[in-house]
């Protein structure tokens, strides 16, 4: 079975963006960059929410030839990736990328039984309605020394606890990775 890995970002505080949906504070060093280009070419597919898949698919099919040659890899990487999209507004999506509208859970189910390799989702909105379902199997925060004061919770309300163990943790220049796998 795929094991589904979320990794995001996130304040020391807790919130991965701030009040204005503003990441900027995010951006990696070229340290953290080169470790999440390392760790992406180990997915197999990668699972993308509609907000997070607009945002990504804004920069990354078209990085600058100036850019650092990290976020040029990043952009090869992303554009080539299989990823499937989860929206239900969106009509089309690019860059070898399958559109779902149907039901986001059982979707993942399906996924995650059709291999067994690596699957990332990213997108808070998506992450969060495959908690509750315990789809996720391992959870790689990267906490920014910032705190924000208010912004999207980095977890939302859950009815049960989500038992975890913590596997790894990773000092960054600009942030610490806190592996954790669900029990």
């Amino acid at each position: 079975m795929r094991k589904l890995v979320y990794a995001i970002g996130a304040s020391l505080d807790g919130y991965i963006n701030d009040r204005d949906s503003s990441i900027d504070w995010t951006v990696p060093d070229e340290e953290l960059h080169q470790f999440h280009n390392d760790r992406y070419r180990e997915i197999e597919i990668s699972l993308h929410g509609r907000r997070l898949y607009e945002l990504m698919a804004e920069y990354w099919p078209h990085v600058p030839e100036n850019a650092s040659q990290i976020e040029r890899e990043f952009g090869r990487l992303w554009t080539a990736k299989p990823k499937v999209v989860f929206s239900h507004t969106l009509t089309e999506v690019h860059w070898n990328s399958t559109l779902v509208n149907e039901n986001a859970v059982e979707e993942v189910r399906k996924l995650k039984s059709g291999g067994d390799g690596v699957m990332e989702v990213g997108g808070a909105s998506l992450a969060a309605s495959l908690m509750p379902h315990g789809l996720i199997d391992e959870y790689q925060l990267f906490v920014s020394p910032v705190v924000l004061g208010g912004g999207t919770p980095l977890f939302p309300p859950l009815d049960n606890r989500i038992q975890l163990r913590l596997a790894e943790t990773r000092h960054f220049n600009t942030a610490l990775m806190l592996r954790y796998v669900a029990d």
